[in-house]
């Protein structure tokens, strides 16, 4: 560690010159490992999204118990019914929604297109019991409200979070084999300029090894190199994947506002984080493959 940061100016010029010769191919090098890790990070972006909507839809589970028209009829046994339905064990809480909560609800969810609700000369809607639960106690909660006298109908959304979970295990295992395959694709890159680099300084090595530098010395350069053109696309990568974010969370606000979101700036953070680490360990990793060849020259 002491000879590296003794030598590194001359580490540092080494590396300068090697990009320069070949510095076609180190750019390409680099963006194409960039473009590699924005994709990369679009799709640990899709899965951290659909993970955080999962979780805050499981946080807010709710259901909708709609009541028989005798029990609406009578505020007190609506009343009744309610408490009774606080007791259940998984539910966390329960309210009353009555007509005119129940169409303003409609009305913000339509938004512009509220207007259909003129067409009707009377309120359409009828009161409900709004519940919490825990979404793990779903089951034995609708079985008991189902056996309640005066509850006619449950309106659960367990579908969509079905398909939520399936969304974001599926972006999870995407994810995992879009790792994979950058991972093998960086490396097969790096280690191969790293060869071509020792190749092309075969006879710059000949000579240091005569002189008699340790293959530490003669190698620093190369992995250096190495490490530098991996962080060059990581920070690329970051670069697209934060215009692409912010982007993306501005056209989102507008027209989707009720997604839940995870707050932007911790999930840029949560991406240029992962981007850089897999960017330097790949980079030092690919650096050392190429360097295997140097035992041989």
């Amino acid at each position: 560690m002491k000879t590296v940061f003794l030598n590194a100016g001359y580490f540092l010029k080494e590396v300068k010159t090697m990009i320069r010769l070949n510095l076609i191919s180190n750019i390409l090098t680099a963006l194409s490992t960039g473009l590699i890790f924005f994709i990369l990070a679009m799709i640990i972006s899709g899965w951290w999204v659909s993970s955080h909507v999962v979780n805050v839809v499981q946080g807010e589970a709710e259901i909708n118990v709609y009541l028989d028209e005798s029990v609406v009829s009578t505020n007190t046994d609506v009343m009744q019914l309610v408490e009774s339905i606080k007791g259940l064990e998984g539910a966390r809480a329960a309210r009353l929604v009555d007509k005119e909560e129940a169409y303003r609800k409609m009305v913000e969810i339509l938004g512009k297109e509220a207007s259909v609700l003129k067409n009707f000369e009377d309120n359409p809607f009828s009161s409900f019991i709004e519940l919490k639960i825990n979404l793990a106690e779903i089951d034995p909660v609708l079985e008991r409200l189902n056996h309640m006298v005066g509850v006619e109908h449950v309106r659960d959304n367990r579908a969509v979070l079905d398909r939520l979970r399936n969304i974001a295990g599926l972006l999870k295992l995407v994810g995992f084999l879009v790792v994979v395959a950058v991972g093998i694709s960086t490396l097969v890159i790096i280690s191969h300029i790293i060869r071509l680099e020792i190749s092309n300084n075969k006879e710059q090595i000949n000579t240091l090894r005569l002189l008699g530098a340790p293959e530490t010395f003669i190698a620093f350069p190369f992995l250096l190199e190495g490490l530098l053109l991996t962080l060059g696309g990581g920070i690329l990568a970051v670069a697209l994947a934060a215009f692409s974010v912010s982007y993306l969370y501005a056209r989102t606000a507008g027209p989707l506002p009720f997604i839940p979101l995870p707050p932007q700036e911790t999930l840029l953070s949560g991406i240029t984080l992962v981007v850089m680490l897999l960017s330097a360990v790949l980079g030092i990793v690919g650096s050392f493959l190429g360097l295997s060849s140097v035992n041989g020259e």
